[in-house]
């Protein structure tokens, strides 16, 4: 089933593949669905808070694995490996940024920035691995590499924090 127009909500509820890359909807969005996956990340974020913190990396790793199949499906039945539409990359990234941004609502906003930043832009290496890493993989590696900037950005800035206090 190759799409040639964009997904639709008949779309994201004919596979659960669909309905778990598109973000539970928020990918169908015609501007900015990156950003609006990224929010959906902060209540399924919060989901994870009321879990033991020692199992919580364990869980974004089995997110980040179960994602290769759902984006890669995804992207097969769009026709397009990393379209625009699929966002399940961009709410474990931001999840994981979140597991290493302090509890605050001033910093999320920082981690929100940075990472769409990082996202956006995709620094070296970024760019050049989602040009060459294609398929389920190379949807979700691009976004874990821009939330490795993310989060070595917000660690840099509560550090220069506590130096100038």
């Amino acid at each position: 089933m190759v799409l040639t127009t964009l997904p639709d909500k008949r779309f994201l509820l004919s596979h659960p593949a669909h309905f778990f890359a598109l973000g539970f909807g928020s990918g169908l969005v015609p501007k900015g669905p990156g950003t609006s996956g990224t929010l959906v990340a902060i209540p399924l974020f919060g989901l994870l808070l009321l879990l033991p913190e020692s199992i919580h990396l364990v869980i974004l790793a089995l997110l980040f694995v179960i994602g290769i199949p759902l984006c890669g499906i995804t992207g097969r039945n769009l026709g397009v490996d990393d379209h625009g539409g699929i966002v399940w990359d961009e709410i474990v990234a931001f999840m994981l940024v979140l597991e290493f941004t302090p509890k605050a609502w001033e910093w999320w906003l920082y981690a929100f920035l940075l990472f769409r930043l990082f996202d956006i832009w995709k620094p070296f290496p970024i760019r050049t691995l989602d040009r060459k890493v294609h398929g389920g993989f190379g949807v979700m590696l691009d976004d874990l590499l821009a939330a490795v900037y993310a989060i070595a950005a917000l660690k840099g800035l509560q550090w220069w924090m506590m130096q100038s206090s």
